[in-house]
């Protein structure tokens, strides 16, 4: 898995991919610093969270996720992927390891707002670093369905249309029927913006992710057998 990893590591940091993700992550989070923040003079972080959230991980995602299967295949390495000795959920897990490492880094870089706030008040740290831990959740959870996107088409371009309508359509779920609730992300993120750890809401959104990690390990081990 490690190898996986860093392989997809490097296709992130030696291409311009890594650093356009970071570069927009970063100014999501500047943009909405500047429009929540700073205008109400609060020393509470988690709104800009909260906002990155919602909007920046529509764009970010199915950046980091649309290229993971749909260029193996496209390409013709795909085959290696489904014989490798390492196993296909390894190969899966490495990949949304790999697209979640960049976002961890971003929001490390994105603690430097919680300096800069630190010249005006006292900002809660726990509340900044629940915060984060739901950002990464919810990132987790949003990634393993941009890999599992990507693995039913060799297009990244429709990959990543398929990851950005869902992202989009989850924000209104709850809308056209409660039934559909296990789907709206953002519900599960709005207690550790109040410093909360909700046990009910990490457990939905893991649940949420092994859903998709699953179905994209069986749609890739099914692609072995026919192959």
């Amino acid at each position: 898995m490690l190898a996986v990893i860093k392989k997809e590591l490097k296709s992130y940091f030696f291409s311009p991919i890594g650093y356009v993700v970071i570069g927009i992550f970063l100014l999501c989070f500047s943009v909405f610093f500047y429009l929540t923040v700073l205008p109400s003079g609060s020393v509470d972080l988690s709104v800009l969270y909260a906002y990155t959230a919602l909007y920046g991980l529509i764009i970010i995602v199915p950046i980091l996720t649309m290229r993971t299967f749909a260029e193996e295949r496209k390409n013709g390495t795909e085959q290696l992927l489904l014989t490798s000795p390492t196993g296909m959920f390894k190969v899966v897990l490495g990949k949304l390891l790999a697209a979640l490492s960049v976002i961890v880094i971003t929001l490390l870089i994105s603690f430097i707002f919680f300096f800069i706030v630190m010249f005006f008040g006292e900002p809660n740290l726990v509340t900044t670093l629940v915060s984060m831990l739901g950002f990464i959740l919810i990132s987790v959870a949003a990634l393993s369905f941009g890999i599992f996107a990507s693995s039913l088409t060799e297009n990244q371009v429709i990959a990543g249309v398929i990851t950005v309508a869902f992202l989009i359509i989850s924000l209104f779920i709850t809308d056209i029927s409660n039934m559909f609730s296990g789907f709206a992300l953002m519900n599960y993120y709005t207690s550790f913006t109040q410093g909360v750890i909700s046990i009910e809401n990490i457990i939905s959104l893991l649940l949420f992710s092994v859903v998709f990690i699953s179905l994209t390990i069986i749609i890739m081990q099914r692609r072995k057998l026919v192959k």
